[in-house]
Formats: structure tokens, sequence, C-alpha cells
């Protein structure tokens, strides 16, 4: 097993039969503006199979909320394109990023997965968004 790094306080780590959500959060200073109330966060998400079985991610829900407690729900197809398989003990890692109109939030949900034909959701744990 790999190591890993610690987890600050702004991060998530989150287990779902068998499936491992890790997320750690950044705040991109340099392509944000308080002034123009623009705040742009990215976030790095390592998934592992902890699992016996083979999984297929097939699509994500985000729940977000900013510091005025204005929420958006996205939904979508897979992740950054892709629909990774992980068979036992593999991981998979992305970034994307999350503009905000408030210099904090927060961001949780879920990703859909098969295995073996079953369908089953695997929770991604509340992360803050903090300039």
């Amino acid at each position: 097993m790999p190591a890993t790094l610690a987890l600050d306080k702004h991060s998530s780590d989150a287990v779902t039969e068998g499936v491992r959500i890790t997320v750690r959060p950044a705040f991109l200073a340099a392509q944000s503006s308080a002034s123009d109330k623009r705040f742009l966060f990215s976030y790095s998400v390592t998934i592992r199979n902890e699992g016996t079985k083979c999984i297929r991610l097939a699509s994500r829900h985000w729940r977000i909320v900013d510091g005025d407690g204005d929420e958006r729900l996205i939904d979508g197809d897979g992740v950054v394109g892709e629909h990774p398989e992980l068979n036992p003990g593999d991981s998979f890692e992305y970034s994307s990023f999350c503009p905000m109109r408030t210099a904090w939030g927060t961001m949780e949900g879920h990703y859909a997965f098969e295995r073996e034909g079953v369908r089953f959701d695997a929770k991604v744990g509340r992360f803050f968004l903090v300039s």
C-alpha cells in the first residue's frame, strides 16, 4: 500500500463499500479577485478500490454551498471525461476546480459505481474551500 499524505482540516476521507475517496482542496489566489467576488478553488481527488472486486465509476453528484448559504447541485457522467475501472488495490487520481462568489464554502457528494452489474453510491465527505 502506498504511503498517504496526512490530511489537513479542510480535506475529506470517506470509505463506502470498500471504496476510499480522499479530497484535498486548495485556494487559487492568483486566479481569484475578492473585489470581483471571484474565488477559485482546486481540489484533488484520489479514489482507491480497497475492496475485492473490480469497480467502474459511472457518474458524480456534487452539493456545493457557498458562504452565503446558496446551494448548487451538479450531476455529471464520469469524472474529467473518464469512467475509470479500478481493480482491487488500484487508485485513480484527478484534479478539478470550483469557482465561488464567496471566500469560503463546502463541497460534498457521491460517485455512482458499478460492481458486477450492481450500482452503488460511494460517499465523498464534506471538504472545505477556504481562501
